[in-house]
């Protein structure tokens, strides 16, 4: 969560709040929004720019990108690998004469995608949950197919709509920052391939990686990863529709794509064929050090608790819920999207009463009844309630310094234990302490497995809040029975 400046609390409304609510569960999917072009197809043959040299529309492309996924992330050996890896994959493909340039997204999402001039981008999220170069391969030689085989250039009229969306985003939010990132996950969103398409790019793709001599079984590796994670992320909900979308919900069933991924690859080699370990080995020693999970210039999610050093606080959301940090506020849901969260952060000048923040523009239909003052841990601090057709909300604004805090909680079935879990979250607002200030990130570790190791006591190394025996064998591509083998190199999360 970065900070904002406000023109004297200019925020979205009431209708902006309930246009972003469904956007809450697709943030936690890891993310649900579909990996595919964001702009219409190009007439000319995809040569991938720098910044500096893109067309204007293709800036204003590459910039709604960076603004939804954290910016660009910076290691120069992983962008070298990205960049010898695209060079392999381009000249074995059916257009050797095109090229890419490689973008690596500061976002914990697995997520990839390409423009059609040939701008591919991954996330550094994506790059943790691969475990070797094989796999990335396959990820960037799908969506290079996808420009080979030109399916942006049937996204033009989507993309039109987005663009549409975008302005009316821009105007309800008021705010340039939400604008952008309602405009990018739009397009990203409304840009989806059709089931015909996705497998036809996952056919191109594993055939571009096997003839680049990376293993062809790559795509099945990380599509089973990525179906693991997706199952991991989903938060718990007792109605199974409620739940948010699984990996790529616009494409074809992970099960299916799976299965579609073996059998192309099988056309080029056999299963099992071990010459691709030093290829493991060398992709986790390249990866050591990522940065895992939240940017820390935005803040750390730990479980329900949200830590930020920069700004000097934290808060734990109810019981439940699952929270999502981003670039422009922390989001969270709970009951498959009964409940949810916006917490955020602006500047505000000195002399302005938190009571008579509810009477500015912040929100609509506030209850001006329930207006009061109160103080959270000693911090000034005021809370209403406000209501439409669909929510009730609870909200509170607190002073810490010279910023104020805005906590939007939000519930389908109002109810006085909701109203309470949601004072308790909120009453957990607080300084951090020294100690908690200096608290480093989480970073993917690459260790060799010692003689009598399994996976539970690699897991008791991981520094995650829960789950962490499951989550580690997500990482490391591990089924359920799986055990890992002395002196393999396998990744673990460290502080």
């Amino acid at each position: 969560m970065a900070h904002h400046v406000d023109e004297y609390w200019k925020c979205f409304r009431t209708a902006a709040v309930a246009a972003l609510l469904p956007l809450l569960a697709s943030c936690i999917t890891d993310q649900a929004t579909t990996p595919s072009p964001v702009a219409a197809a190009s007439t000319a043959a995809p040569v991938a720019e720098k910044p500096a040299e893109m067309a204007p529309a293709t800036q204003r492309e590459h910039a709604r990108i960076l603004a939804a996924y954290g910016g660009a992330y910076s290691q120069p050996k992983l962008e070298a690998l990205l960049a010898q890896t695209v060079d392999r994959l381009v000249a074995a493909s059916e257009r050797p004469d095109l090229k890419y340039r490689v973008t690596i997204l500061n976002s914990p999402a697995i997520n990839a995608f390409a423009l059609s001039n040939g701008q591919l981008y991954v996330t550094r999220g994506l790059l943790a949950l691969a475990s070797d170069t094989s796999e990335v391969a396959s990820v960037l030689s799908h969506e290079m197919a996808h420009v080979i085989a030109r399916h942006a250039a049937f996204r033009e009229d989507q993309a039109r709509q987005a663009e549409i969306f975008s302005r009316v985003a821009t105007d309800l939010l008021n705010d340039p920052q939400m604008g952008a990132l309602a405009l990018a996950r739009s397009k990203i969103a409304l840009a989806s391939f059709s089931r015909a398409q996705e497998f036809e790019a996952d056919g191109i793709g594993v055939g571009i990686s096997a003839r680049a001599g990376f293993d062809p079984y790559g795509a099945q590796r990380f599509l089973t990863a990525m179906g693991l994670n997706a199952q991991l992320k989903a938060p718990p909900s007792r109605n199974p529709d409620q739940r948010p979308p699984d990996f790529l919900s616009s494409h074809p069933s992970t099960p299916e794509r799976i299965r579609n991924a073996r059998v192309n690859a099988r056309q080029y080699v056999g299963p099992g064929v071990g010459r691709y370990e030093k290829d493991k080995t060398e992709y986790l020693a390249l990866i050591d050090g990522l940065v895992y999970g939240d940017d820390p210039g935005d803040g750390y999610v730990r479980g329900r608790r949200f830590l930020h050093p920069k700004l000097g606080f934290t808060i734990s959301a109810p019981e439940g819920f699952t929270l999502d940090n981003t670039s422009q506020a922390v989001f969270g849901i709970k009951d498959g999207g009964q409940q949810a969260l916006r917490l955020d952060v602006v500047s505000a000048p000195p002399d302005v009463n938190l009571a008579e923040y509810f009477n500015s523009e912040w929100l609509e239909n506030i209850d001006k009844q329930s207006v009061s003052q109160i103080t959270v841990n000693n911090l000034p601090a005021a809370t209403a309630t406000a209501r439409n057709d669909e929510w009730t909300f609870r909200l509170y604004v607190v002073r810490l310094d010279t910023d104020v805090y805005r906590v939007i909680y939000a519930t389908r079935q109002p109810s006085d234990a909701a109203d309470r879990s949601f004072r308790d979250s909120m009453n957990s607002f607080r300084r951090i302490s020294a100690r908690e200030a200096a608290a480093k990130p989480l970073r993917i570790k690459s260790v060799k497995v010692a003689p009598g190791a399994t996976a539970e006591s690699l897991a008791r190394r991981m520094a995650v809040p829960d789950r962490a025996v499951e989550r580690f064998r997500v990482l490391n591509g591990l089924a359920s029975g799986d055990k890992v083998k002395q002196g393999d190199y396998v990744k673990i999360v460290v502080e």
